[in-house]
């Protein structure tokens, strides 16, 4: 079983970030191990959270809503404008197609945020990976000809040649990102995306991330990296070709960032 295969078992649900902190929720502490921040957690309900992702999803697909995030429907679609650039970017260098692996991508958030703009592509495979109720109910109600799911990296490359992969408000929530990022670059992805991941001056930094009770009633643990560092585990293999803000923000001192780096035997 690889590292992926393994943390994506551990994945934590991802959260509404912005503008969602407060005197009792938002981040704080800062823990020496993710053990110890667990202990300071009271974890989450994986079914209810997935039952209210499954619920703001088809109110999109069913047109009662325009968009979901982190299980939140919106009447408008805030776009993550240097994100969709991005994609679009590696579809012009690949004829117009588009083949990724969103790991982590819930039920498909992110293709629907940014489907309006993709749909004008000759082609697009958008496959997420996930934890195995995820996927279970991303195939039954909103897998189609372009989104399909997935329980791992090995499963989804059987039967796609994607050649980027999107970590979008996933990192920060993973015990250990960096042998989830070695296990990656096994793959040798032409392209990697990182979106949506706090950032702090010093070094990383484990924190308690309790969840806006508007959400669901949770916390859990939470990174905050230092953003040379985690630049630096790329430059071996990958190069930086930008970097962006994100959308979101957070109750300490901290900026979130997004990222894409190119193969460099690609550059």
């Amino acid at each position: 079983m690889s590292n992926q295969t393994k943390q994506i078992k551990e994945f934590l649900p991802p959260i509404l970030t912005r503008k969602m902190t407060g005197l009792f929720y938002g981040w704080s502490g800062n823990y020496q191990t993710w053990e110890m921040a667990k202990k300071h957690s009271s974890g989450y309900d994986s079914e209810l959270i997935l039952n209210k992702v499954k619920t703001a999803a088809l109110n999109v697909k069913n047109g009662n809503a325009v968009y979901e995030r982190d299980s939140v429907n919106f009447a408008k679609i805030e776009y993550s404008f240097p994100l969709l650039s991005c994609l679009l970017w590696i579809a012009c260098q690949n004829d117009e197609n588009l083949n990724l692996i969103d790991f982590g991508g819930s039920l498909g958030s992110s293709y629907f945020q940014n489907k309006l703009f993709l749909d004008s592509l000759k082609k697009i495979n958008w496959n997420i990976v996930e934890q195995s109720h995820f996927v279970k109910c991303g195939q039954e109600n909103f897998q189609n000809q372009q989104l399909k799911f997935y329980k791992s990296i090995d499963s989804c490359l059987k039967e796609q040649q994607a050649n980027t992969i999107l970590f979008s408000s996933v990192l920060q929530y993973i015990e250990h990102p960096y042998l989830l990022i070695d296990d990656v670059f096994k793959y040798k992805f032409k392209y990697i995306i990182i979106d949506r991941t706090p950032f702090i001056e010093k070094e990383d930094t484990i924190t308690v991330q309790k969840v806006h009770p508007k959400i669901y009633q949770a916390s859990y643990p939470c990174w905050f990296f230092n953003e040379n560092k985690l630049i630096n585990k790329f430059t071996e293999h990958y190069h930086l070709i930008t970097d962006f803000k994100s959308l979101d923000s957070a109750n300490i001192k901290s900026v979130f960032k997004g990222f894409i780096f190119m193969l460099k035997e690609h550059v």
